[in-house]
């Protein structure tokens, strides 16, 4: 099994990445979507966040309001440490569920760990390879405004909330270029995966040479 760790900031093509892999065959555990299960309505998950953070992140149906919740954490940044204490054993304790589920069904299973704050929480050692989708956070920020309705102050906020791009590319094995549009992302994915193919298929030749 093969396990990739694939991270980029808000807005820079990580989710274009994320399907082209699965388009290719990955299994694509997304961690945003983990994240989502471990404070699902009735959860231990939400009621630990409504002890942290009090009713008032609560919808009208006593599910997690989440821009209530994102006014609070991407405001404070210990507050979001209380956040993240709660959340992330639990993401990372279905995260390992799903990882051995693939590999159950397939030993030879690439499987990319699509994670938004890899490098955050501390996890670029825990893959053979971490794939880091980069564009520049001017240009996220750009993005997150015109695309996705937010007004400046929000999306510098929560640009500001992630690491810087320095960090995150340090933290690279390779580099995506997510500057440009979906097709070109797409086929520098496409160059990718035929590269960790044929390290795979080397790897497999020498276990048996």
């Amino acid at each position: 099994m093969q396990r990739i760790g694939l991270t980029g900031g808000i807005a820079a093509g990580k989710s274009v990445a994320a399907r082209r892999l699965a388009g290719h065959g990955a299994v694509v555990v997304d961690h945003d979507l983990l994240a989502r299960e471990a404070v699902a309505p009735r959860s231990a998950g939400l009621a630990s966040v409504v002890e942290a953070f009090g009713t008032e992140v609560l919808d009208g149906e006593g599910a997690l309001d989440r821009p209530a919740l994102a006014r609070v954490v991407f405001a404070d940044p210990e507050a979001r440490a209380r956040l993240d204490a709660i959340v992330h054993p639990v993401v990372r304790r279905l995260a390992g569920e799903r990882e051995a589920a693939a590999a159950t069904a397939h030993p030879g299973a690439v499987v990319v760990h699509d994670i938004p704050l890899l490098v955050e929480t501390g996890q670029a050692d825990r893959f053979h390879v971490v794939v880091v989708v980069h564009a520049p956070a001017v240009l996220r920020v750009e993005r997150l405004v015109r695309l996705r309705g937010m007004s400046r102050d929000d999306a510098e906020a929560r640009v500001a909330a992630q690491a810087r791009d320095e960090e995150r590319l340090a933290a690279a094995d390779v580099v995506l270029d997510g500057t440009g549009g979906d097709a070109d992302l797409e086929r520098q994915v496409d160059d990718l995966w035929e590269r960790l193919a044929a390290e795979r298929a080397a790897e497999e030749a020498g276990e048996h040479a």
